[in-house]
């Protein structure tokens, strides 16, 4: 069983928010046509957000772009909403992170109904190997990655949807995915 986790396509990570990743957009319009074509190669679909109310020291108003940031996706807001070209009527569940903390990956993710884990969201429906596209590769989809394998997923980062910050941090991220073992696909869009 797999599912596919759209990691952190939202409006602040996009062209014109406080955190842009240069090809934001047009990877949110591209997963958004993934999706359509491919959405029944998964038994899920589901999204994750930075969802931010507190999250201490991650922000900053002199931010060192490698554990501060400026003000981005906090909760309510509408930079914290999904981009418009990312189309969520096929996505089967949202997981809400970093609401009180850094939140960089999806497993730290809940549903805003009930409070179930990501992972046990999947567990739950017998998945056991995810494709990961999304914002940004060298941050929270790195970290979503990483963390996926780490609970035992078999875990695929389908590159051409991605975006990322920086060739050197992407590249420091696609050698960490590597060694973890993570199968990468593609070449990421890159700022």
């Amino acid at each position: 069983m797999k599912a596919l986790i759209v990691v952190d396509v939202q409006n602040d990570f996009c062209e014109g928010g406080s955190l842009a990743v240069a090809g934001g957009a047009d990877t949110a319009a591209a997963v958004t046509e993934y999706v359509r074509e491919h959405a029944d190669d998964y038994d899920a679909v589901v999204a994750t957000r930075d969802w931010h109310i507190d999250p201490g020291a991650h922000f900053s108003d002199e931010p060192d772009y490698v554990r501060t940031w400026p003000r981005h996706c906090v909760a309510g807001t509408p930079g914290a909403d999904f981009h418009p070209a990312f189309d969520t009527a096929r996505v089967d569940a949202v997981f809400s992170k970093g609401q009180y903390a850094d939140g960089y990956s999806g497993f730290e993710g809940t549903t805003s109904d009930d409070g179930t884990p990501l992972t046990d969201w999947l567990r739950g429906r017998g998945i056991d190997e995810v494709d990961l596209v999304g914002i940004a590769t060298d941050h929270c989809v790195r970290a979503t990655a990483l963390d996926a394998v780490a609970e035992g997923f078999r875990t695929r980062v389908r590159l051409g949807l991605t975006a990322g910050v920086a060739r050197p941090t992407v590249d420091a991220a696609l050698e960490r995915l590597r060694a973890a073992g993570v199968e990468l696909e593609g070449e990421p869009v890159v700022g």
